[in-house]
């Protein structure tokens, strides 16, 4: 598996984390659908996870990385923290200005502020995924299996509970089962086209494998903060969403020293 191009176990080990948004909806095929409560505790564990991946595979490398090349000094975490700011300023503008309205348009019955919201939720969830592809593949490109492959498993853990989010948001409003379970499969398979990008990136050049790990984990930070922290709270289950993201980070914390 060493010998495996980086950017193809970039690939590769971005799709496996993705279609975990498929395995995560398939509850709804067998009619066994969480309450809000598990939902948001299995999101909050989804934020913890990515909370640990951000800094212990992605921040902590980039400085070590920028370490090596420019020495001790300021200039080290000054390309980590520029990084960090440009990532959550990208997914920001991608959250801000990508259109949305086309996906509720021709549907009867349901309320379209809601189904609006609903079809916001899922584009937030497939533009945040790019991200995380492009975090699996910055790390398959900067170390091999040993950089990417914690990451891999711990964004498919996190996958999982998002995947299971879109597809219950979908059959409320009227979609069938296995639609929803399809719309929300689909929604991880962008994760690939971020992983060949960030495998890509890192390899072709290493001088800037500081900057792409900084900036994978910016986007991811923004992701927590703006999507999936908000939603955990929404509708009084903060003390379960917590003691998910406790869990997800430790777990999370587990795997990237035990693989990596």
């Amino acid at each position: 598996m060493e010998q495996i191009n980086p950017v193809l176990l970039g690939f590769l080990g971005s799709l496996l984390a993705g279609l975990m948004t498929g395995a995560g909806a398939l509850p709804v095929l067998l009619g066994r659908i969480p309450g809000r409560a598990a939902r948001d505790a299995s999101l909050g564990f989804a934020a913890g996870v990515m909370l640990s991946a951000s800094f212990f595979s992605l921040i902590l490398p980039a400085l070590e990385s920028a370490a090596d090349r420019h020495g001790d000094g300021a200039l080290p975490a000054l390309i980590v923290v520029v990084s960090i700011l440009v990532g959550m300023g990208a997914v920001a503008l991608l959250n801000d200005y990508l259109p949305h309205e086309h996906f509720s348009t021709g549907r009867e019955g349901p309320d379209p502020a809601a189904l609006r919201r609903i079809w916001l939720f899922i584009t937030a969830i497939t533009i945040h995924n790019f991200p995380e592809g492009l975090a699996v593949g910055v790390g398959f490109g900067a170390d091999g299996l040993s950089g990417g492959m914690p990451l891999a498993v711990g964004i498919g853990l996190q996958n999982a509970p998002e995947g299971l989010a879109v597809a219950v948001a979908l059959l409320g409003e009227g979609y069938g089962r296995t639609r929803s379970v399809l719309i929300a499969t689909l929604t991880g398979l962008v994760e690939p086209l971020g992983g060949l990008l960030g495998a890509g990136v890192v390899t072709v050049s290493q001088p800037l494998l500081p900057w792409g790990l900084a900036f994978a984990a910016g986007a991811m930070l923004y992701v927590i903060s703006h999507e999936i922290i908000p939603e955990t709270h929404r509708s009084g289950n903060q003390n379960k969403a917590t003691a998910g993201l406790a869990i997800g980070l430790t777990v999370m914390l587990f795997l990237d020293v035990w693989l990596g």
